[in-house]
């Protein structure tokens, strides 16, 4: 395993004295959600592998008993982080950016402790007539993990207002419905019901379109580029608490992230086994295979979201850097 994170990166201020007098225990718990896409398979690795567990001892941290949780949708995940119910939750950039901006100042103010994958989502239709956003109509119905907050809810209104202007952002909100991926996949999938789109993340994006039924409409690493989708969020009071905990979550994740490239079917067995979606091996294999797929610690073209919500108005603080969104320990690393 590789990693130049180092414990004094992390540490800062109060926390830094906490941690070199002693004066007080970290905590032996961890609450850590993720969701059902392959942009999860850090975690899925982290978890499948007890990494946290391996690294918390490696600090000296004893035994820490790390829990774990399916949250699918940024507004699930959102509400479950400020009832306290989640110690670091996985979830798309956008999400975490609108949960930045209501708790900045208030004792729940979040933190980005990590990006986890850099991809795209493509929305995918079985409608024939729908060959363009701007072919749709009040009757069709796309199908999402989260209306408004989640990525693919933010990263809709993107596409829109690239395509129609930034005042007309909001125009396919009224057609999108808040379903977890795996459901969207096998609602639309049968036909049978109103769902007739989904804006899908791997591997349900690529298992769509392997039905000749499915067509692509767009996908957003076409229209935007690389970017990362998801990443780990945590309440600032919980990483000021617990440096050496955020370190040991850090340096497991890199292990996963080197795990996941030099071993890309043991990667593609820890999702199988652990996503609880059943996708064959094979398919996550051809994911990892894409060079549009990539798992990296630091962000890229974060910032781009968070701007987007400053000019829609949906957040009020606009951060002049993506370092601003995330930890310091990364605000070395080469990210967007």
């Amino acid at each position: 395993m590789t990693s130049c994170l180092t414990r004094r990166h992390v540490l800062g201020g109060a926390a830094a004295a906490a941690w070199a007098s002693g004066a007080k225990a970290e905590t032996n718990q961890l609450r850590i959600s993720y969701g059902y896409s392959t942009g999860y398979l850090p975690l899925m690795v982290m978890r499948d592998q007890r990494l946290i567990e391996k690294h918390a001892a490696n600090a000296g941290l004893g035994n820490v008993a790390v829990s774990w949780q399916i949250v699918d949708g940024g507004n699930n995940t959102n509400d479950a982080m400020l009832a306290g119910a989640l110690d670091i939750a996985g979830l798309g950039i956008p999400g975490y950016c609108v949960l930045r901006d209501r708790t900045r100042g208030r004792k729940q103010e979040v933190i980005g402790v990590t990006a986890l994958n850099t991809g795209a989502q493509w929305l995918n239709t079985i409608e024939p007539r729908i060959k363009t956003l701007a072919d749709y109509t009040p009757k069709d119905r796309i199908a999402m993990p989260g209306i408004k907050t989640s990525f693919a809810a933010i990263a809709l209104q993107m596409c829109v207002a690239k395509q129609f202007g930034i005042d007309n952002y909001a125009k396919l909100d009224p057609m999108t419905v808040g379903i977890p991926h795996p459901d969207a996949y096998a609602a639309m999938m049968s036909g049978k019901t109103e769902i007739t789109s989904h804006f899908a993340s791997a591997p349900f994006s690529y298992m769509e379109l392997k039905n000749p039924a499915v067509h692509r409409v767009l996908s957003t690493g076409e229209v935007f580029g690389p970017m990362s989708i998801l990443m780990t969020m945590a309440q600032r009071q919980f990483t000021d608490a617990n440096p050496g905990l955020i370190q040991a979550f850090l340096d497991a994740q890199e292990e996963a992230n080197a795990f996941i490239k030099a071993d890309p079917d043991g990667a593609a067995a820890a999702y199988t086994r652990v996503s609880g979606t059943k996708t064959p091996a094979a398919e996550v294999l051809q994911i990892l295979a894409d060079p549009e797929n990539g798992f990296n610690v630091a962000p890229t073209a974060s910032l781009a979201y968070a701007r987007f919500l400053a000019d829609i108005g949906t957040i009020k603080e606009r951060p002049a850097a993506w370092t601003e969104l995330f930890l310091p320990v990364l605000k070395d690393r080469s990210g967007s």
